[in-house]
C-alpha cells in the first residue's frame, strides 16, 4: 500500500518546518518562544510504495502475519526478518509501524544489516502514535540502503544509541536520542555514522555523550538540520575523517564542553575513504545555527577545505578559552602494531593521502591544514560577567614539525590559508580584550593578506556594538528591537568558493555560499541583520 497522506505530509521535503520541540520537548521557560525553525532542504522521500508490518511490543505475537494492527508481531526482530535480505527491493518497500511501548534488547535485531531499499521502495521504521511513544534500545546498522527512522526514541546505557556503518540514504527524523549522562565516566559517542553516503539527521533531540553527541566519520553528502544537540563533554557535534558536502543548518548546540560544532577533528587514517584522503572535512556549510552555553568555542575548523561559517548566533560561549578556533586536524594510524585494519593506513598513504603508518603517542601525529575557511556575518554575544577566558580567536601558527615519513603534507603547514573573517558582530569582554591574533605564536600574521589583526578589527564590529537579544535564557535568540537599527546592514556579501586547488581528485562541492533564508525561513536582503535571524 502507499503511504497515508498524513505521513506523506510529514516526510516530504521542500520548505518544511521542523520544530525542535517535535519530540514533545518544550523550552524550560515558556514565555517569549523562539520562531519555529524552517529549513528549505529537508530530505524528500517522495511517494514510496510500502507494505506495512505492525509491531506491538506489549500484546503482539511473532507467529502472526503483521499485516494489520490486530495481527501485530511482538518483536522488531520478527518484523525485520520479513524484509528480504541481500538484494535490492523491487516490488515494494516496507514500513515497520510500532505501537506504543518499549522494545527491549532481546526484541530488537542484534545487527540491522544487509537490507537494500531503493528510492521508490525504502524501509521505514516509525512510531504509530507519534514521537516518543516508542522506545528502542541501541541500534547497530551495517550495509543498508534507504533506511529511515522516524518519530522514535532511542535510549542507550552502554554506548552509541545509533551506529550506522556503510549506510546509503539513511534518515533519522523527529526522534529523541539519549545516552548516559557525561558524568558516567564511559567514553562513547551517541549518534555515530561512518563510511556512509547521503545521511540526513533532521529535527531530533540528541544528548548525553562523554565524547561527541553527533559524530560523522567519512560521510559524503548529507545534512544535519534543525536538531537540538547537547550535553556532551567534548564537542556537541563534528564531521570529520574526510566527510564532504555536508549542510549544517538551523541546529541548536548547547551545554557541551570542548565546543559546539567543528568541521574536522582527528581521525585514524585507516578509516578514511578515497578520494577524500587529505582534509578532515570538505565543503561543509554551517549556517543559521544557535550555539549557547558552551564551555569552549562555539564553532571551529580542524583541518577543513572550503568551510563556511555564516549567519550563526552564539551566546555565552568560550569561557574555557576562545570563541572560534581554526587549528590543525590530527591524523594517526590508530590501534596497535599488528592490527589487521592498520593495513588501510599503508594503502591510503600509497594513494597520496595525508597521513602516516605510525600510532600517535599523543604528541606526534600528522597535522592537517585548513584552506578556504570563510567566517561571515555571525553574531556572538557574551552578556555582562561572561567572556572568553583568554582571547576571542584561536588560530594556530605555521607548523614545521611533521613526521618525516612521507606524510605528503606540505611544510610549513598552514591553518590560516585564505581564512576570511568579515561582517561579524562580536561582543566579548572589555575593550582591549585580546583578539588572539598578531602574536608570534599565532596564525593570521600581519603579512597574511586575508586574515590579520588589523583586518579583523576593520572588517568586523568588535566590542563596538552591544547587541540585545529578546530572551536568550528562555530560548529566544532573536535580536531585540532596540538593537535592530545598530545591527542593520552590518552583514556583508559572502563570496563563493573555488575548488581548483583541492588535492587528491575529490569531486567538486557546492561553490555557492548563498544563504537566502534565515533560521525562521525569512528571506535575507542587503539590509538584513547578522546572525541566525535576519530581522
Amino acid at each position: 500500500m502507499r503511504l497515508r497522506r498524513r505521513l506523506g505530509t510529514l516526510l516530504l521535503g521542500g520548505a518544511v518546518a521542523l520544530p525542535m520541540w517535535a519530540a514533545g520537548l518544550a523550552p524550560s521557560v515558556a514565555q517569549e518562544p523562539a520562531p519555529t525553525t524552517v529549513v528549505s532542504s529537508a530530505y524528500d522521500i517522495g511517494t514510496p510504495v510500502l507494505r506495512t508490518i505492525w509491531v506491538d511490543p506489549r500484546k503482539g505475537r511473532d507467529g502472526r502475519s503483521g499485516a494489520t494492527r490486530s495481527q501485530a508481531v511482538r518483536t522488531l526482530t520478527a518484523a525485520w526478518n520479513r524484509i528480504p535480505r541481500g538484494r535490492a527491493l523491487m516490488r515494494t518497500g516496507y514500513r515497520i509501524m510500532i505501537l506504543p511501548g518499549t522494545v527491549t534488547t532481546s526484541m530488537s535485531p542484534n545487527y540491522w544489516e544487509d537490507r537494500h531499499g531503493t528510492a521508490r521502495f525504502p524501509i521505514l521504521v516509525q512510531s504509530a502514535r507519534g514521537a516518543s511513544t516508542v522506545t528502542l534500545p541501541s541500534v547497530n546498522v551495517y550495509n543498508t540502503q534507504y533506511l529511515y527512522f522516524v518519530d522514535l526514541r532511542f535510549s542507550s546505557q552502554d554506548g552509541d544509541a545509533i551506529h550506522c556503518e556503510k549506510c546509503d540514504h539513511f534518515l533519522v527524523r523527529n526522534s529523541v536520542v539519549r545516552g548516559m549522562p557525561p558524568e558516567s565516566g564511559r567514553i562513547f559517542d551517541l549518534l555515530k555514522i561512518n563510511q556512509s553516503q547521503h545521511v540526513y539527521i533532521e529535527g531530533n533531540d540528541i544528548s548525553g555523550a562523554s565524547n561527541s553527541s553527533l559524530d560523522f566519520v567519512a560521510v559524503e553528502h548529507g545534512s544535519i538540520l534543525a536538531n537540538r544537540v547537547h550535553d556532551a563533554q567534548d564537542w556537541c557535534a563534528w564531521v570529520k575523517g574526510g566527510s564532504a558536502y555536508i549542510k549544517v543548518d538551523g541546529n541548536e548546540f548547547y551545554d557541551c564542553g570542548t565546543g559546539g560544532f567543528t568541521a574536522g577533528q582527528g581521525t585514524g587514517f585507516q578509516f578514511m575513504v578515497p578520494p577524500w584522503l587529505m582534509y578532515e572535512a570538505y565543503d561543509v556549510k554551517i549556517t543559521n545555527n544557535v550555539a549557547h552555553d558552551i564551555e569552549g568555542a562555539a564553532f571551529g575548523v580542524n583541518g577543513g577545505y572550503d568551510v563556511l561559517i555564516a549567519y550563526n548566533t552564539a551566546y555565552r560561549v568560550g569561557g574555557r578559552d576562545h570563541l572560534l578556533e581554526f587549528v590543525p586536524g590530527s591524523r594517526s594510524c590508530d590501534g596497535q602494531p599488528g592490527d589487521a585494519d592498520r593495513k588501510g593506513c599503508t594503502a591510503n598513504l600509497a594513494q597520496g593521502g595525508w597521513g602516516t603508518t605510525r600510532v600517535s603517542d599523543g604528541e606526534n601525529y600528522v597535522r592537517i591544514p585548513n584552506r578556504h575557511v570563510f567566517v561571515y556575518d555571525n553574531l556572538i554575544v557574551n552578556p555582562p560577567g561572561e567572556q572568553s577566558q583568554w582571547q576571542q580567536l584561536m588560530v594556530a601558527p605555521p607548523y614545521s614539525g611533521q613526521w618525516q615519513d612521507g606524510s605528503h603534507v606540505a611544510v610549513p603547514t598552514l591553518f590560516d590559508q585564505d581564512l576570511r573573517i568579515a561582517g561579524n558582530v562580536i561582543w566579548d569582554g572589555p575593550a582591549g580584550h585580546p583578539s588572539g591574533l598578531g602574536r608570534d605564536d599565532t596564525g593570521c600574521a600581519p603579512d597574511n593578506p586575508t586574515c590579520n589583526e588589523a583586518r579583523y578589527y576593520a572588517d568586523n564590529a568588535i566590542n563596538s556594538i552591544e547587541p540585545q537579544l529578546v530572551a536568550p535564557r528562555a530560548g529566544n535568540f532573536t535580536v531585540a528591537p532596540s538593537s535592530a537599527a545598530a545591527l542593520s546592514g552590518r552583514a556583508v556579501p559572502v563570496p563563493d568558493f573555488g575548488w581548483s586547488d583541492c588535492p587528491g581528485g575529490a569531486p567538486t562541492g557546492s561553490l555557492s555560499n548563498a544563504v537566502p533564508r534565515d533560521r525562521a525561513g525569512a528571506a535575507r536582503s542587503p539590509g538584513s541583520l547578522p546572525g541566525a535571524y535576519a530581522s
